[in-house]
């Protein structure tokens, strides 16, 4: 591409046919363009090289380049590229489904693959409807998840989906799905196990107000993405189990980006205690070698689908795609021989501490986050916890800080779809070295912010 296509036909190109995501249409020749990536780092056209502070988009783990990844893709192609998981099956996907049930905890033992993470929460609400259906149930259709949270865009997973801005210009959405309180904790009166109790009650209140025998699952990450890495307070998660149980109510954890070693755990749910009766996760599966997603289900929930007539009425083209899960099982032998997931453990503090430098300037009010995921929650005054209006909130991340960062070399997330926050999940092979360097640009960039805005 980059013999035959100059940079300035690439634009060009750009800003007559692609649609990127999430992004506005009319800048899309302006955007950078990345040609490739080495460890923890890309490049774009021009040659400068960039830290990826969010790995991608959470989901590199095991950084870019990697080319046992790249030969298992290879090899696969040249041995079966494409067949469906439509009554048939074959190799890879058979592998892969007993791999990750042999890492997945308690009796999570069958795998439903798809494209990604919001078709695998798709998948996870089809699936609940019909197991009560089949169990004589089928009152109980609805979902509960947390305000702000995100699941994905397509019209379920939208549904399920908490955040106002994305939603609601696609209403009517599917019927069925509520959102209780979620557990960001800065500037709340109630922390700790209190906040776990109040968070987990609300849950519950949303049960009871509609009735359990119509509540089917409550979906919830391990640690919260949209709303800046909100983090669960202690028994928050043993409470919601609880409430769960109480009310036959199943539980969905979904790990999307919180799997494969992001928060120290091959599945975040072993970190925080709770046995979920569903995992949904994509991501740091193959660490976007290539699209995969997975629903990751107990045996509980397919035994009315095994022995039986009963069928369930759902599949993706893609499921279960050879190339991607020889990548995935190639990715997954990385993260256990290197111990990827011990390393995030081992370094976890340090990446902490070298972000909480930063508490020293005006505008940082929180950091919080586990493993490599972390949240820096931005305010005008950190000494009187005064908020940004919306028109300031919008000028400084789009403005300011998210153009600034990259301009000095820094690849992270600007969140805004509760207060600002700058974002970061660096691939799982950083260490002190890249966390300085986040720091350091971070420390600028932020500075600079507070000069400017005054």
């Amino acid at each position: 591409m980059a013999e035959r296509t100059s940079k300035a036909e690439l634009r060009q190109l750009a800003r007559k046919h692609l649609w990127p995501c999430f992004s506005p249409l009319s800048e899309t020749g302006s955007y950078p363009v990345i040609v490739s990536g080495d460890g923890c780092y890309v490049f774009d056209d021009d040659g400068k090289r960039y830290l990826d502070g969010l790995a991608g988009l959470f989901l590199t783990n095991v950084g870019h380049g990697r080319k046992e990844l790249a030969d298992a893709a290879y090899e696969q192609a040249n041995k079966l590229h494409f067949f469906p998981l439509w009554t048939f099956a074959h190799p890879s996907a058979i592998e892969l489904a007993a791999k990750l049930a042999s890492l997945a905890p308690g009796d999570l033992n069958r795998v439903f693959f798809g494209s990604g993470g919001g078709d695998a929460v798709e998948t996870a609400w089809k699936l609940v409807k019909q197991y009560f259906r089949a169990m004589g149930q089928p009152g109980r259709y609805k979902v509960i998840s947390r305000n702000i949270a995100y699941h994905g865009t397509t019209l379920g997973a939208l549904a399920i989906t908490g955040v106002p801005e994305i939603r609601d210009r696609y209403a009517p959405l599917a019927p069925g799905a509520f959102h209780a309180r979620n557990t960001h904790a800065y500037l709340q009166k109630e922390q700790g196990e209190e906040l776990a109790e109040v968070c987990a009650n609300d849950i519950e209140r949303i049960i009871l107000e509609e009735g359990p025998e119509t509540v089917a699952a409550v979906f919830l990450e391990p640690v919260q993405n949209a709303g800046g890495c909100l983090v669960p307070p202690p028994t928050y998660f043993q409470r919601v189990r609880e409430i769960c149980d109480r009310h036959g109510v199943l539980l969905v954890s979904d790990e999307t980006i919180c799997a494969f070693g992001r928060l120290g755990h091959m599945f975040a749910c072993n970190r925080y205690g709770y046995q979920p009766d569903i995992i949904t996760c994509a991501k740091g599966l193959t660490s976007g070698y290539a699209p995969l997603g997975a629903a990751i289900v107990s045996d509980r929930l397919a035994e009315p689908f095994v022995d039986s007539d009963e069928t369930f009425m759902h599949g993706i083209t893609y499921s279960g795609h050879p190339i991607g899960c020889a990548i995935a099982l190639a990715n997954i032998e990385v993260l256990e021989c290197e111990n990827l997931p011990g390393r995030v453990l081992q370094y976890e503090d340090a990446f902490r501490s070298e972000l909480e430098t930063l508490y020293d300037l005006k505008f940082v009010g929180d950091i919080r986050g586990a493993g490599y995921f972390y949240g820096i929650e931005l305010v005008k005054d950190s000494a009187t916890h005064e908020r940004f209006t919306e028109a300031e909130r919008n000028h400084l991340l789009g403005g300011i800080l998210s153009p600034r960062t990259f301009e000095l070399g820094l690849i992270c997330r600007t969140e805004d779809k509760a207060e600002p926050v700058i974002q970061l999940s660096p691939p799982l092979i950083a260490g002190p070295e890249e966390f300085r360097e986040i720091v350091r640009i971070l420390r600028q960039a932020i500075t600079e912010a507070q000069e400017i805005m005054g």
